[in-house]
Protein backbone atom coordinates (compact mmCIF):
# COMPACT_ATOMS: atom_id res chain seq x y z
CA UNK A 1 0.00 0.00 0.00
CA UNK A 2 1.33 3.21 -1.09
CA UNK A 3 1.16 6.59 0.88
CA UNK A 4 -1.74 7.91 -1.26
CA UNK A 5 -3.82 4.56 -0.62
CA UNK A 6 -2.76 4.73 3.21
CA UNK A 7 -4.15 7.90 3.48
CA UNK A 8 -7.23 7.08 1.74
CA UNK A 9 -7.82 4.14 4.12
CA UNK A 10 -6.82 6.28 7.10
CA UNK A 11 -9.34 9.13 5.91
CA UNK A 12 -12.27 6.91 5.47
CA UNK A 13 -11.88 5.00 9.30
CA UNK A 14 -11.80 8.76 10.63
CA UNK A 15 -14.94 9.59 8.82
CA UNK A 16 -16.53 5.89 10.01
CA UNK A 17 -15.34 7.54 14.01
CA UNK A 18 -16.69 10.41 13.81
CA UNK A 19 -20.32 9.43 12.51
CA UNK A 20 -20.43 8.83 8.10
CA UNK A 21 -21.77 5.68 7.36
CA UNK A 22 -20.28 6.34 3.74
CA UNK A 23 -17.21 7.87 2.52
CA UNK A 24 -15.28 7.97 -0.72
CA UNK A 25 -13.14 9.85 -2.99
CA UNK A 26 -13.44 11.26 -6.62
CA UNK A 27 -11.14 13.29 -8.84
CA UNK A 28 -12.87 17.08 -8.98
CA UNK A 29 -13.35 16.47 -12.94
CA UNK A 30 -14.73 13.22 -12.35
CA UNK A 31 -18.22 13.75 -13.12
CA UNK A 32 -18.14 15.37 -16.70
CA UNK A 33 -21.08 15.18 -17.46
CA UNK A 34 -23.26 16.25 -14.99
CA UNK A 35 -22.80 20.22 -15.86
CA UNK A 36 -24.13 19.44 -19.26
CA UNK A 37 -27.27 17.75 -17.74
CA UNK A 38 -27.58 20.77 -15.38
CA UNK A 39 -27.86 23.51 -18.09
CA UNK A 40 -30.43 20.98 -20.16
CA UNK A 41 -32.39 20.73 -16.89
CA UNK A 42 -32.48 24.27 -16.46
CA UNK A 43 -33.53 25.09 -20.12
CA UNK A 44 -36.53 23.18 -20.12
CA UNK A 45 -37.48 25.09 -16.67
CA UNK A 46 -37.48 22.10 -14.52
CA UNK A 47 -36.03 24.03 -12.03
CA UNK A 48 -39.01 26.18 -11.62
CA UNK A 49 -38.28 29.73 -9.38
CA UNK A 50 -35.56 28.16 -8.21
CA UNK A 51 -33.71 30.83 -9.25
CA UNK A 52 -30.40 30.34 -7.43
CA UNK A 53 -30.09 27.42 -9.41
CA UNK A 54 -29.69 29.05 -12.62
CA UNK A 55 -27.62 32.52 -11.16
CA UNK A 56 -24.82 30.13 -9.96
CA UNK A 57 -25.08 27.26 -12.62
CA UNK A 58 -21.73 27.89 -13.91
CA UNK A 59 -20.11 27.56 -10.18
CA UNK A 60 -22.92 24.67 -9.66
CA UNK A 61 -21.74 22.43 -12.91
CA UNK A 62 -18.50 21.28 -12.01
CA UNK A 63 -16.20 21.54 -8.53
CA UNK A 64 -13.32 23.74 -10.96
CA UNK A 65 -15.89 26.65 -11.28
CA UNK A 66 -16.54 26.96 -7.88
CA UNK A 67 -13.48 26.75 -6.65
CA UNK A 68 -10.27 26.23 -9.34
CA UNK A 69 -7.92 25.08 -6.90
CA UNK A 70 -9.52 21.94 -6.20
CA UNK A 71 -8.09 18.39 -7.12
CA UNK A 72 -10.28 15.97 -5.04
CA UNK A 73 -13.57 15.44 -3.70
CA UNK A 74 -14.56 13.74 -0.90
CA UNK A 75 -17.79 12.59 -0.61
CA UNK A 76 -19.74 11.73 2.47
CA UNK A 77 -22.69 10.26 3.47
CA UNK A 78 -24.90 10.39 6.74
CA UNK A 79 -27.24 7.59 7.68
CA UNK A 80 -31.06 8.70 8.09
CA UNK A 81 -32.30 5.22 7.51
CA UNK A 82 -36.04 5.31 9.51
CA UNK A 83 -36.96 2.97 11.92
CA UNK A 84 -40.63 2.85 10.58
CA UNK A 85 -42.52 2.38 7.23
CA UNK A 86 -42.01 6.24 5.59
CA UNK A 87 -45.31 5.74 4.08
CA UNK A 88 -47.36 5.06 7.48
CA UNK A 89 -49.57 7.92 7.84
CA UNK A 90 -51.09 7.82 4.02
CA UNK A 91 -54.14 6.58 5.41
CA UNK A 92 -54.59 8.78 8.28
CA UNK A 93 -55.61 11.73 6.56
CA UNK A 94 -56.41 14.17 9.44
CA UNK A 95 -52.25 13.87 10.19
CA UNK A 96 -49.80 15.97 8.34
CA UNK A 97 -46.91 14.03 6.78
CA UNK A 98 -43.67 15.23 7.33
CA UNK A 99 -40.70 13.95 4.96
CA UNK A 100 -38.51 11.57 7.11
CA UNK A 101 -35.17 13.79 6.75
CA UNK A 102 -37.03 17.19 8.30
CA UNK A 103 -38.18 14.91 11.58
CA UNK A 104 -35.67 15.03 13.33
CA UNK A 105 -32.23 17.81 13.66
CA UNK A 106 -31.30 19.52 10.89
CA UNK A 107 -28.98 18.21 9.00
CA UNK A 108 -27.45 20.97 8.11
CA UNK A 109 -25.91 22.17 11.18
CA UNK A 110 -24.63 18.19 12.01
CA UNK A 111 -23.42 17.27 8.84
CA UNK A 112 -21.43 20.38 8.22
CA UNK A 113 -19.85 19.83 12.35
CA UNK A 114 -19.06 16.70 11.52
CA UNK A 115 -17.27 17.94 8.08
CA UNK A 116 -15.59 20.57 9.93
CA UNK A 117 -13.82 17.93 12.03
CA UNK A 118 -12.90 15.42 9.95
CA UNK A 119 -11.62 18.59 7.84
CA UNK A 120 -9.30 19.47 10.75
CA UNK A 121 -7.95 15.63 10.81
CA UNK A 122 -7.05 15.91 6.91
CA UNK A 123 -5.26 19.39 7.54
CA UNK A 124 -3.27 17.78 10.06
CA UNK A 125 -2.71 14.55 8.51
CA UNK A 126 -1.44 15.68 5.09
CA UNK A 127 -1.94 19.12 4.83
CA UNK A 128 -3.26 21.04 1.85
CA UNK A 129 -6.18 23.74 1.49
CA UNK A 130 -9.80 22.67 1.73
CA UNK A 131 -13.54 23.50 2.03
CA UNK A 132 -16.67 21.99 3.29
CA UNK A 133 -20.30 21.76 1.49
CA UNK A 134 -23.77 20.88 2.65
CA UNK A 135 -26.71 21.53 0.34
CA UNK A 136 -26.54 25.04 0.88
CA UNK A 137 -23.74 25.83 -1.82
CA UNK A 138 -23.68 25.30 -5.55
CA UNK A 139 -22.31 21.61 -5.28
CA UNK A 140 -23.81 18.96 -7.25
CA UNK A 141 -23.29 16.26 -4.57
CA UNK A 142 -25.14 13.58 -6.08
CA UNK A 143 -23.34 13.03 -9.00
CA UNK A 144 -20.44 13.98 -7.41
CA UNK A 145 -20.74 10.98 -4.61
CA UNK A 146 -21.66 8.76 -7.78
CA UNK A 147 -18.21 9.41 -9.21
CA UNK A 148 -16.86 8.67 -5.61
CA UNK A 149 -18.42 5.17 -5.69
CA UNK A 150 -21.26 5.70 -2.83
CA UNK A 151 -24.04 4.73 -4.57
CA UNK A 152 -25.36 6.32 -7.80
CA UNK A 153 -28.38 8.53 -9.44
CA UNK A 154 -31.45 6.16 -8.97
CA UNK A 155 -33.94 6.88 -11.60
CA UNK A 156 -35.89 9.05 -8.99
CA UNK A 157 -32.30 11.58 -9.43
CA UNK A 158 -31.33 10.56 -5.69
CA UNK A 159 -28.51 8.75 -4.60
CA UNK A 160 -29.06 5.19 -4.18
CA UNK A 161 -26.62 2.70 -2.01
CA UNK A 162 -26.12 -0.68 -2.29
CA UNK A 163 -25.64 -0.41 2.06
CA UNK A 164 -27.72 2.34 2.86
CA UNK A 165 -30.54 2.81 0.50
CA UNK A 166 -32.03 6.04 -0.55
CA UNK A 167 -31.25 7.78 3.16
CA UNK A 168 -28.02 9.47 2.79
CA UNK A 169 -27.44 13.03 4.05
CA UNK A 170 -24.39 14.23 1.45
CA UNK A 171 -21.93 16.35 2.38
CA UNK A 172 -18.76 17.21 0.52
CA UNK A 173 -15.29 18.33 0.97
CA UNK A 174 -13.20 19.79 -1.45
CA UNK A 175 -8.88 19.64 -1.13
CA UNK A 176 -6.10 20.99 -3.32
CA UNK A 177 -4.85 17.54 -2.36
CA UNK A 178 -4.51 14.56 -4.81
CA UNK A 179 -5.48 11.52 -3.35
CA UNK A 180 -6.11 7.94 -4.41
CA UNK A 181 -9.99 7.85 -5.79
CA UNK A 182 -12.40 4.99 -5.79
CA UNK A 183 -14.02 3.33 -8.21
CA UNK A 184 -16.88 5.03 -9.55
CA UNK A 185 -20.74 3.99 -8.43
CA UNK A 186 -22.55 1.67 -11.33
CA UNK A 187 -26.23 2.23 -12.02
CA UNK A 188 -28.00 -0.45 -11.06
CA UNK A 189 -32.10 0.13 -11.19
CA UNK A 190 -32.45 -2.49 -13.91
CA UNK A 191 -35.89 -2.39 -15.14
CA UNK A 192 -37.21 -1.28 -12.00
CA UNK A 193 -39.53 1.63 -12.08
CA UNK A 194 -41.09 1.92 -8.60
CA UNK A 195 -40.91 5.40 -8.07
CA UNK A 196 -41.31 6.43 -11.06
CA UNK A 197 -45.28 5.21 -10.75
CA UNK A 198 -44.90 6.46 -7.10
CA UNK A 199 -45.15 9.88 -7.64
CA UNK A 200 -48.82 10.87 -6.52
CA UNK A 201 -47.98 14.32 -9.09
CA UNK A 202 -46.08 12.76 -12.15
CA UNK A 203 -42.90 14.24 -11.53
CA UNK A 204 -40.82 11.95 -13.57
CA UNK A 205 -41.26 13.03 -17.52
CA UNK A 206 -38.85 9.82 -17.98
CA UNK A 207 -36.49 7.84 -15.66
CA UNK A 208 -33.61 10.20 -14.24
CA UNK A 209 -35.48 12.93 -15.14
CA UNK A 210 -37.36 14.96 -12.58
CA UNK A 211 -39.38 17.88 -13.46
CA UNK A 212 -39.16 20.20 -10.00
CA UNK A 213 -42.29 21.91 -10.92
CA UNK A 214 -44.35 18.79 -9.90
CA UNK A 215 -42.81 17.57 -7.35
CA UNK A 216 -44.10 17.72 -3.88
CA UNK A 217 -40.94 18.33 -2.09
CA UNK A 218 -40.29 21.54 -4.12
CA UNK A 219 -44.31 22.50 -4.21
CA UNK A 220 -44.56 22.69 -0.32
CA UNK A 221 -40.73 23.44 0.29
CA UNK A 222 -39.28 25.72 -2.10
CA UNK A 223 -42.41 26.98 -3.93
CA UNK A 224 -43.33 30.59 -2.59
CA UNK A 225 -46.70 31.08 -4.08
CA UNK A 226 -49.75 29.76 -4.32
CA UNK A 227 -49.67 25.53 -5.46
CA UNK A 228 -51.09 25.15 -8.68
CA UNK A 229 -54.69 23.57 -8.38
CA UNK A 230 -54.50 20.77 -10.26
CA UNK A 231 -51.69 19.26 -8.22
CA UNK A 232 -53.27 19.98 -4.93
CA UNK A 233 -55.63 16.44 -5.06
CA UNK A 234 -52.25 14.24 -5.15
CA UNK A 235 -50.59 16.41 -2.60
CA UNK A 236 -52.71 14.56 -0.07
CA UNK A 237 -51.74 15.14 3.96
CA UNK A 238 -47.82 16.07 2.78
CA UNK A 239 -47.17 19.13 4.48
CA UNK A 240 -43.58 19.22 4.04
CA UNK A 241 -41.62 17.52 1.48
CA UNK A 242 -42.59 13.87 0.18
CA UNK A 243 -40.83 10.21 0.65
CA UNK A 244 -42.52 8.12 -1.73
CA UNK A 245 -40.71 7.58 -4.47
CA UNK A 246 -37.17 6.95 -1.97
CA UNK A 247 -39.59 4.85 0.72
CA UNK A 248 -40.21 2.74 -2.18
CA UNK A 249 -37.06 1.79 -3.80
CA UNK A 250 -36.21 -2.10 -3.22
CA UNK A 251 -32.62 -1.48 -2.59
CA UNK A 252 -34.18 0.08 0.70
CA UNK A 253 -34.24 -3.28 2.22
CA UNK A 254 -30.13 -3.62 2.93
CA UNK A 255 -30.63 0.41 4.78
CA UNK A 256 -30.22 -0.25 8.56
CA UNK A 257 -31.59 2.09 10.80
CA UNK A 258 -29.21 0.70 13.68
CA UNK A 259 -26.89 3.05 11.46
CA UNK A 260 -28.85 6.27 11.43
CA UNK A 261 -27.30 9.06 13.41
CA UNK A 262 -29.58 9.46 16.62
CA UNK A 263 -29.58 13.33 15.90
CA UNK A 264 -31.97 12.15 12.88
CA UNK A 265 -34.23 10.45 14.67
CA UNK A 266 -37.92 11.69 14.61
CA UNK A 267 -39.08 14.18 17.33
CA UNK A 268 -42.62 13.25 18.56
CA UNK A 269 -44.37 16.10 18.27
CA UNK A 270 -42.82 15.72 14.30
CA UNK A 271 -43.54 12.18 13.70
CA UNK A 272 -47.62 12.40 12.72
CA UNK A 273 -49.04 15.66 13.69
CA UNK A 274 -52.20 16.20 13.84
CA UNK A 275 -53.94 19.17 11.22
CA UNK A 276 -56.26 20.36 13.39
CA UNK A 277 -53.37 21.21 16.02
CA UNK A 278 -50.71 22.74 13.12
CA UNK A 279 -53.90 25.04 11.82
CA UNK A 280 -54.10 27.23 15.36
CA UNK A 281 -50.28 28.11 14.51
CA UNK A 282 -49.38 31.63 14.53
CA UNK A 283 -45.96 32.80 14.22
CA UNK A 284 -44.74 32.33 18.01
CA UNK A 285 -46.00 29.23 17.92
CA UNK A 286 -44.58 28.02 14.58
CA UNK A 287 -41.23 29.06 16.02
CA UNK A 288 -41.45 27.14 18.66
CA UNK A 289 -42.75 23.81 17.37
CA UNK A 290 -40.09 23.53 14.66
CA UNK A 291 -37.01 25.30 16.75
CA UNK A 292 -33.94 23.06 15.19
CA UNK A 293 -35.80 22.06 12.52
CA UNK A 294 -35.19 22.41 8.61
CA UNK A 295 -38.47 23.37 8.26
CA UNK A 296 -38.28 26.36 10.49
CA UNK A 297 -36.70 27.98 7.06
CA UNK A 298 -39.97 28.23 5.35
CA UNK A 299 -42.25 30.46 7.88
CA UNK A 300 -45.40 29.94 9.65
CA UNK A 301 -46.65 30.93 5.95
CA UNK A 302 -46.07 28.53 3.63
CA UNK A 303 -46.53 26.05 6.51
CA UNK A 304 -50.17 27.22 7.18
CA UNK A 305 -50.66 27.07 3.17
CA UNK A 306 -49.60 23.29 3.04
CA UNK A 307 -51.81 22.10 6.15
CA UNK A 308 -54.90 24.10 4.52
CA UNK A 309 -53.93 22.01 1.39
CA UNK A 310 -53.69 18.83 3.50
CA UNK A 311 -57.02 20.23 5.48
CA UNK A 312 -58.86 20.12 1.96
CA UNK A 313 -57.68 16.61 0.82
CA UNK A 314 -58.68 15.54 4.45
CA UNK A 315 -62.23 14.98 3.91
CA UNK A 316 -62.82 15.66 7.45
CA UNK A 317 -65.84 18.21 8.84
CA UNK A 318 -63.85 18.76 12.01
CA UNK A 319 -61.19 20.78 10.63
CA UNK A 320 -63.86 23.37 8.94
CA UNK A 321 -63.75 25.25 11.89
CA UNK A 322 -59.97 25.60 11.74
CA UNK A 323 -60.23 25.93 8.19
CA UNK A 324 -62.24 28.54 8.28
CA UNK A 325 -60.94 30.68 10.70
CA UNK A 326 -57.87 31.22 8.22
CA UNK A 327 -59.76 33.19 6.02
CA UNK A 328 -58.78 36.33 8.10
CA UNK A 329 -55.45 35.28 7.90
CA UNK A 330 -53.46 38.38 7.19
CA UNK A 331 -51.15 36.90 3.66
CA UNK A 332 -53.20 36.54 0.51
CA UNK A 333 -51.48 33.09 0.01
CA UNK A 334 -52.89 31.35 3.45
CA UNK A 335 -56.35 32.65 2.98
CA UNK A 336 -56.75 31.39 -0.89
CA UNK A 337 -55.41 27.90 0.11
CA UNK A 338 -58.24 28.23 3.08
CA UNK A 339 -60.86 28.94 0.46
CA UNK A 340 -60.08 25.91 -1.48
CA UNK A 341 -59.77 24.24 1.24
CA UNK A 342 -63.55 25.21 2.65
CA UNK A 343 -64.81 24.54 -0.46
CA UNK A 344 -63.46 20.75 -0.42
CA UNK A 345 -65.16 20.73 2.97
CA UNK A 346 -68.31 22.15 3.07
CA UNK A 347 -70.45 23.56 0.44
CA UNK A 348 -72.41 24.98 2.70
CA UNK A 349 -70.22 26.61 4.93
CA UNK A 350 -68.46 27.73 1.58
CA UNK A 351 -71.52 29.56 -0.13
CA UNK A 352 -71.66 31.41 3.31
CA UNK A 353 -68.57 32.75 3.63
CA UNK A 354 -68.23 33.64 -0.10
CA UNK A 355 -71.77 35.59 -0.19
CA UNK A 356 -69.98 37.90 2.61
CA UNK A 357 -66.21 37.49 1.44
CA UNK A 358 -66.11 37.69 -2.10
CA UNK A 359 -67.09 41.51 -2.95
CA UNK A 360 -64.67 43.15 -0.21
CA UNK A 361 -61.72 40.42 -0.59
CA UNK A 362 -58.88 42.63 -2.05
CA UNK A 363 -56.21 40.52 -3.51
CA UNK A 364 -57.14 39.29 -7.04
CA UNK A 365 -55.66 35.77 -6.49
CA UNK A 366 -57.82 35.41 -3.69
CA UNK A 367 -60.85 36.52 -5.52
CA UNK A 368 -59.81 33.96 -8.07
CA UNK A 369 -59.52 31.12 -5.53
CA UNK A 370 -63.17 32.44 -4.47
CA UNK A 371 -64.39 32.10 -7.78
CA UNK A 372 -62.28 28.89 -9.16
CA UNK A 373 -64.56 27.04 -5.95
CA UNK A 374 -67.89 28.54 -6.89
CA UNK A 375 -70.53 26.50 -6.76
CA UNK A 376 -72.09 25.03 -10.20
CA UNK A 377 -75.64 23.52 -10.62
CA UNK A 378 -75.31 20.22 -11.98
CA UNK A 379 -78.89 18.29 -11.04
CA UNK A 380 -81.62 19.14 -8.85
CA UNK A 381 -80.33 18.36 -5.75
CA UNK A 382 -76.73 18.39 -6.28
CA UNK A 383 -73.86 20.83 -6.96
CA UNK A 384 -70.53 20.21 -8.33
CA UNK A 385 -66.92 22.14 -7.21
CA UNK A 386 -64.08 23.60 -9.58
Amino acid sequence: MNAAERLSEELKAEAGRIGFAACGIARADAAPRSGERLRAWLADGAHGDMIWMESRADQRAAPAGLWPEVRSVIALGMSYTPSTDPLRLASEPEAGRISVYAQGADYHDLVKRKLKELARWLIGAAGGDLKVFVDTAPVMEKPLAEAAGLGWQGKHTNLVSRDHGSWLFLGAIFTTLDLEPDAAGTERCGSCDACQRACPTGAFPAPFRLDARRCISYLTIEHKEAIPRDLRPGIGNRIYGCDDCLAVCPWNKFADAAAANLAFAPRAELSAPMLADLLQLDDAGFRQLFAGSPIKRIGRDRMMRNCLIAAGNSSSPGLVRAVRAQLDDPNPIVRGAAVWALGRLDADAFAEEREARFAVEADEDVRNEWAAMSVIPAKAGTHLYL
